[in-house]
């Protein structure tokens, strides 16, 4: 759909989440059932809300052996949540610095189409360390959300890199350890806090989150 079309049909205000889903092989079996499991949760959740699912919009970027944009920003209408297979190693500095840019990007197009926005997410999960460089993602990783371009969270699964997430992750947002493979519940506080987002107005720089809830722990 022609951007000016998307935005004519609805002018609502956005509020853009990138999920940054790591599908190397290690992935492969349950976690990555679980993984496509959650993202279709978050789809029905995000459904159910009137405001939410008029702003909330969702791009995907995957790493494996490379980074890759598999999903543009759409809102959840136009979401078909993807079949994701795991293989490759964890090409995660690419596939975030392509997030950081794909956000941009995404702000311009807002910008030029007279429409307001919230402060976009990043969501990362993974279940290993990056095989690429990731030191100057972590770098404008920290550098955006120190000038509150994005909020960035990021969420290790069993046999993930938590002293390298904690590295790229801001300070103020440490990274979360999954409990098991509780992804269902994972995806239910990302669409909930979506939920609490959207509803704010826009330029509201603190929105109550809901509990972790027990799905993950700070523990490094």
């Amino acid at each position: 759909m022609p951007i000016y079309a998307e935005f004519a049909d609805n002018p609502e205000p956005r509020c853009p989440v990138v999920l940054l889903l790591d599908i190397s092989g290690s992935m492969s079996g349950s976690p990555i059932d679980q993984l496509n499991a959650g993202v279709a949760t978050f789809k029905q959740e995000i459904e159910q809300d009137a405001t939410a699912s008029l702003r909330v919009e969702v791009a995907i970027i995957t790493f494996g052996g490379t980074a890759n944009l598999i999903q543009d920003f759409v809102t959840i209408d136009q979401f078909n949540p993807p079949h994701l297979t795991a293989s490759g190693s964890t090409s995660m500095g690419a596939a975030i610095q392509m997030a950081l840019r794909e956000v941009e990007n995404r702000k311009t197009e807002y910008k030029n189409n007279g429409i307001q926005y919230y402060q976009p997410w990043v969501f990362l999960i993974t279940d290993g360390g990056p095989t690429d460089s990731w030191q100057s993602a972590a770098q404008q990783v920290r550098q955006a959300d120190a000038d509150r371009k994005i909020s960035f969270f990021a969420v290790g699964v069993q046999g993930a890199n938590m002293n390298i997430l904690s590295q790229i992750a801001p300070p103020n947002t440490p990274p979360l350890m999954l409990d098991g493979l509780r992804f269902a519940d994972l995806f239910r506080w990302l669409s909930d806090s979506m939920k609490r987002v959207s509803s704010s107005k826009v330029g509201t720089t603190q929105v109550s989150l809901p509990p972790v809830s027990g799905w993950a722990t700070t523990s490094t």
